[in-house]
């Protein structure tokens, strides 16, 4: 297969013609050749071809040809060609989310400025749009899809399924419905790569890797729906626990459990904005206090997982989010890196719960001096290793992953949760900016990569 860049106008003529630049008509072999099979997304046709005189790698498609295959725009895309001489244009890559209470100018609402990040930065590879589920009609096989004008604007344009599907679904609650399980095993079933599959729990993370021994040497002692006795037992161990829901995020919902045999129990835990430190006598008091916050049902969602003495600053514990990516050469590659540092007295390293953003170099030269950069190339190899061990044992497609790390007083690197729909928080730290758009680039290459038109094939 090779992969050639060309620049794509359209002509008006309704008979179906594909009218080559000589350059072009050269680099797909297709000289001498009276026609050629063109893909677009799902959908083939096959054009006359004809020649045109200019320079460069030019490709005019008439009306014909663009409204049987759907072409949405003119502009510099990538053409693939295989052995049987089928050129297929794109590559055409869906981003699946939902419009929300989105309006005209923000068709989905919050998400809006990262989706437009996104198209606006693949524009020049590929057909980018945004879609939701009520966009797609199966039978048809075709999608009506939000494109970005050259102003920065929305406008609808039919296309065919795409080549590839990024889903940025936003709630889990949604993404348990049967609509959408129908919707994901449907695009599979026609072969489109569709990732990342689904929101993680908590819970399915320890359960992936409990058979995986590379993984489980960086994993801390946890229970899922652990009885009293087994809390008891962990907090007896090893003297503070955390206590946490297994759909939960931004640090909802988290207890930290402290055991002290001359001072009793101890709870941790933020209620209405703020910071609340409760002391029990008895294991049980604590218990009881749990049960009348949550019931019983509720607990039985709940993970207690071994607490680590992490390093810290002021007194304040510090963990890491690394925001991992596949790469065109589908590596996983850690490409943004922020250091999360807990507010005073708070559970977790949260922003809105009072924690504070720190580059890695800022948390690490403060906690280990001089040897900074070699603890922060040890974690890095540590959270490909986790990556990779992620996705052995997951059966989906994954492409990117949100790893909260802790590194330990003596420079152990511990895994605490693992997010397949990572936030984009540590990006609007200012260093860490460059470090936002690499992670979009990166999303951008790994659709390429699944898609075929990819590095290597040109």
């Amino acid at each position: 297969m090779s992969l050639t860049s060309c620049h794509v106008h359209f002509s008006p003529q309704s008979e179906r013609i594909v009218y080559l630049s000589s350059s072009l008509l050269k680099s797909l072999k297709l000289a001498g050749k009276k026609s050629v099979h063109l893909k677009l997304g799902k959908q083939t046709i096959t054009a006359a071809i004809r020649t045109i005189n200019r320079q460069g790698s030019h490709l005019y498609l008439s009306a014909g040809v663009r409204n049987s295959i759907r072409v949405p725009k003119a502009g510099t895309i990538s053409l693939l060609q295989d052995e049987d001489n089928e050129v297929q244009i794109g590559p055409l890559i869906g981003v699946l989310t939902d419009s929300g209470l989105g309006s005209t100018g923000s068709p989905f609402g919050s998400r809006t400025g990262y989706i437009r990040q996104l198209l606006r930065m693949g524009e020049r590879k590929a057909y980018f749009f945004a879609f939701t589920p009520r966009d797609i009609d199966w039978q048809q096989e075709k999608v009506n899809g939000y494109f970005l004008n050259s102003q920065g604007g929305w406008y609808r344009k039919t296309v065919s399924l795409p080549d590839v599907v990024y889903n940025r679904l936003p709630s889990r609650r949604a993404e348990t419905t049967s609509t959408i399980t129908s919707l994901r095993e449907r695009f599979i079933r026609k072969q489109i790569p569709f990732f990342n599959w689904s929101f993680f729990n908590k819970s399915d993370v320890y359960k992936l890797l409990d058979q995986d021994v590379e993984a489980l040497v960086h994993m801390p002692e946890s229970a899922n729906n652990p009885r009293p006795e087994k809390i008891k037992e962990m907090l007896e161990k090893h003297q503070f626990i955390y206590y946490k829901p297994t759909a939960g995020s931004l640090g909802i919902g988290i207890y930290r459990l402290t055991y002290n045999p001359k001072r009793g129990y101890f709870a941790r835990y933020r209620r209405n904005n703020t910071n609340v430190l409760l002391r029990f006598t008895s294991f049980n008091s604590l218990m009881r206090m749990l049960q009348a916050r949550h019931g019983n049902s509720g607990l039985e969602r709940y993970v207690c997982q071994q607490g680590v003495r992490l390093i810290e600053i002021d007194g304040c514990p510090i963990d890491f989010r690394f925001h991992m990516h596949k790469n065109g050469d589908n590596e996983w590659v850690p490409v943004g890196i922020g250091a999360k540092k807990a507010g005073r007295g708070s559970v977790t390293t949260h922003i809105k719960n009072g924690g504070s953003l720190l580059t890695p170099k800022q948390a690490l030269s403060k906690t280990f001096g001089d040897q900074d950069e070699e603890i922060l190339e040890k974690a890095k190899k540590v959270s490909i290793k986790l990556s990779e061990a992620i996705e052995r044992n997951f059966p989906h497609t994954l492409g990117e992953l949100g790893l909260d790390l802790g590194i330990d007083k003596d420079g152990e690197v511990w895994m605490f949760e693992a997010n397949a729909k990572p936030g984009r928080s540590i990006f609007s730290h200012p260093a860490l900016r460059s470090e936002g758009r690499a992670s979009l680039s990166h999303i951008l290459d790994h659709c390429m990569y699944l898609s075929n038109f990819r590095r290597g094939n040109d």
